[in-house]
């Protein structure tokens, strides 16, 4: 229920603030005086509301993704695990070149880490406990590493624009359908008729469906980009066995639907595979094993 209210009260917050943004920049109306459509305008309305939210949630992500997942920040390391785990982590960073990320632990039993934040210098990388009850450490060296690797690559920000694209292109497009619909099928002359909303709604739902196909394939690709990372900075056996653990022990992941494009752990295959953001761990195995 918390992470329902997190998600409801964060996506309203949202909203507010790009309804007040478009009103501000006189672009909350896509229809011009004689009601045609406002090209321009309808435009800068998609850009705002499809790159808004995605950067106000990558803006959030830290902030949310501790709150969504109970992730404690490690202040002051209180046992060996703790102090080991801080050590690995700032010994990565500092490999890779970027700030020193905030360790945090989140109590979930599924074998699983996240990495997110909008800067490769002030960024969270956080484990499962379950995680560390399960794996040797030589694998989870293996999975922060992997970790770092997101984040020296800036794939939070990476993906975010990429989201923020796709989303601008449905928004403009399903309007534009959507007013197609309602003045050339349904004749409606002024303003916008319910045929206007109803069409608008199904053809966002339509693109929607295939933009996340090209988002998903995009984070398929950055996944096999931060394995090859971590295998760099841990070892291609360790980055290996995390894997093989993960394999072995693969539960579906607990961790929110926004964040579980930053875990580890990998998907399965199949046609549903064009809509997972991980590859499945045996071809992610095999590119490690088949890297010079």
């Amino acid at each position: 229920m918390k992470r329902i209210f997190l998600f409801i009260i964060t996506n309203l917050a949202v909203l507010l603030v790009l309804s007040i943004t478009l009103r501000i920049l006189g672009v909350d109306r896509m229809l011009d005086a004689e009601g045609g459509i406002d090209f321009n305008s309808l435009l800068i309305m998609s850009g705002v509301i499809g790159f808004g939210g995605s950067l106000i949630s990558l803006a959030m992500s830290k902030w949310s993704a501790k709150r969504m997942t109970g992730a404690v920040v490690i202040e002051q390391p209180s046992d060996p695990t703790e102090r080991w785990l801080v050590e690995t982590v700032r010994r990565q960073a500092e490999l890779v070149g970027i700030g020193m990320p905030e360790v945090a632990i989140y109590d979930a039993p599924d074998i699983n880490a996240f990495a997110t934040g909008m800067n490769r210098n002030d960024a969270l990388v956080a484990v499962s406990s379950g995680l560390l009850q399960s794996m040797h450490k030589d694998e989870i060296e293996g999975v922060l590493a992997h970790e770092i690797s997101h984040v020296a690559n800036g794939d939070m920000v990476t993906l975010a624009l990429i989201q923020g694209v796709v989303n601008t292109f449905v928004i403009f497009l399903s309007r534009i359908i959507g007013h197609f619909v309602d003045r050339v099928i349904f004749k409606t002359e002024r303003d916008q008729g319910p045929a206007f909303l109803i069409t608008t709604i199904v053809a966002q739902m339509v693109l929607g469906i295939l933009a996340s196909m090209i988002v998903m394939w995009f984070s398929r690709q950055r996944e096999f980009r931060a394995d090859a990372g971590g295998a760099r900075l841990a070892g291609r056996n360790k980055m290996i066995a995390a894997l093989e653990r993960l394999k072995q022990r693969h539960e579906p992941t607990q961790l929110p639907e926004r964040l579980a494009a930053f875990g580890i752990s990998g998907g399965e295959g199949g046609l549903k595979s064009l809509f997972m953001s991980h590859p499945p761990l045996e071809v992610r195995i095999a590119a490690l094993r088949a890297m010079p």
